[in-house]
């Protein structure tokens, strides 16, 4: 059965203030049960209507009260619904408490998102990365800044969060942030986190995230043929900076290492394996997933080319991420290169030119990159112009041995 429940505004008689204004009080009726609390603010008798519990005329002043009531109204009511939907059942006292504060533990989003950014932090260079652990900070950032921008206020309630709160953050990263697509998908999976913790710790009784649906876009990864490859390879390079960068680069073609994995490479993850070759060993930064590669001629050559430079038994002294994507800027210029060229565009021309058109299985790949899922591997699954061309030559050689063997017998 539902309460009855009734919410009214009066001003207190008998406590008059020396400039003759009275206190505003709220009265809360629930079940018979009434208890009363104070508006905080004063207001002149001669502006209130008992009759309706709001202020008349239209003066600054009486539209400064009228605000305040349907304020304190609104979030009356709200606390009321709150408290039947997680009790099943509501008081007076139990409602001016939840409206003041009283023995209820606020629990709030950019405080939880806080606290769990101190705790990650700790884990950083063990379970976890740094790279990670920043895409978690940008996220809070972008919470705060979103919640200052569209809400003017500092935090909001667990309890508060809706469908609407997370379109409405949706649509601040995609206009005021002008995040792509894809970002903006992966800051949503981040902030999808924080709010399955709030559930599983019980601080949120409902999923504000359901009926919500993202989705990333398929994105076109650039790769570089077997030409411009070749091309990168034999160009004079302007600088022994541009060099090195070059020759990392191509390491990367022929080992599939992604940036991170090449600046942590280590002379203990070149071993001779069962075979007699000399191997990489190693487990990739990014999904901790074993990675073991044979080294090819190219890249055992540029090995050998920088052996002993590298600090720490580091195989390589490797620039920033951003100075070397700066140089691959350069170089494609150089080289007549039209496809963007970033260090992590190495990785999929390993994936597509020098793996895939060379027919090795996808699934040889997929362990070769050290993907944790062969999904993730057929996104480089193209087919290139090249292979086409190889398989329907090889096609034709057989049929026009096929042919000659027909002909031969008719």
């Amino acid at each position: 059965m539902r309460s009855t429940f009734k919410v009214l505004f009066y001003v207190k008689k008998g406590s008059e203030k020396p400039n003759g204004n009275l206190p505003l009080m709220c009265r809360l009726t629930v079940d018979g049960e009434v208890k009363q609390f104070s508006c905080k603010m004063d207001v002149s008798p001669r502006l209130w209507d008992v009759k309706n519990g709001r202020a008349t005329g239209k003066s600054l002043e009486a539209q400064k009260i009228n605000a305040a009531v349907d304020r304190i109204r609104v979030d009356v009511n709200r606390y009321y619904q709150e408290l039947m939907h997680s009790d099943g059942y509501v008081t007076a006292a139990k409602l001016k408490d939840a409206y003041l504060g009283i023995g209820v533990k606020q629990e709030t989003l950019v405080k939880l998102f806080e606290q769990h950014n101190v705790e990650f932090a700790k884990k950083v260079g063990h379970s976890r990365t740094k790279s990670t652990y920043s895409r978690y900070c940008t996220v809070c950032n972008h919470i705060k800044e979103f919640l200052q921008h569209t809400c003017r206020r500092t935090d909001i309630p667990l309890k508060e969060l809706s469908i609407t709160f997370i379109n409405d953050f949706e649509y601040f990263l995609r206009t005021e942030k002008s995040c792509r697509t894809n970002t903006v998908w992966g800051y949503m999976i981040v902030l999808k986190h924080i709010i399955a913790i709030a559930r599983n710790s019980g601080q949120l009784p409902f999923n504000p995230f359901a009926g919500y649906i993202n989705s990333p876009e398929s994105v076109d990864r650039g790769y570089l043929t077997r030409d411009e490859i070749q091309r990168m390879m034999d160009a004079p390079m302007k600088s022994k900076t541009h060099e090195l960068v070059r020759d990392l680069f191509i390491f990367s073609v022929f080992t599939g290492l992604a940036y991170s994995d090449v600046k942590n490479l280590t002379n203990d993850n070149l071993q001779t394996f069962f075979d007699g070759n000399l191997w990489i060993i190693t487990r990739r930064k990014k999904t901790n997933t074993e990675s073991n590669i044979r080294l090819l001629d190219v890249p055992k050559r540029i090995v050998e080319k920088y052996k002993g430079m590298g600090r720490d038994n580091y195989v390589f002294k490797v620039p920033s991420n951003s100075a070397c994507n700066e140089k691959l800027k350069d170089i494609a210029k150089q080289c007549g290169i039209k496809t963007r060229v970033t260090y992590h565009v190495a990785r999929h021309s390993a994936a597509t030119t020098i793996l895939l058109s060379n027919g090795v299985p996808i699934e040889t790949v997929s362990r070769l990159l050290g993907h944790t899922n062969i999904k993730t591997t057929q996104i480089y699954a193209k087919i290139t112009n090249q292979k086409i061309s190889q398989d329907m030559a090889e096609l034709s050689a057989k049929l026009e041995r096929m042919e000659k063997s027909i002909c031969n017998a008719i």
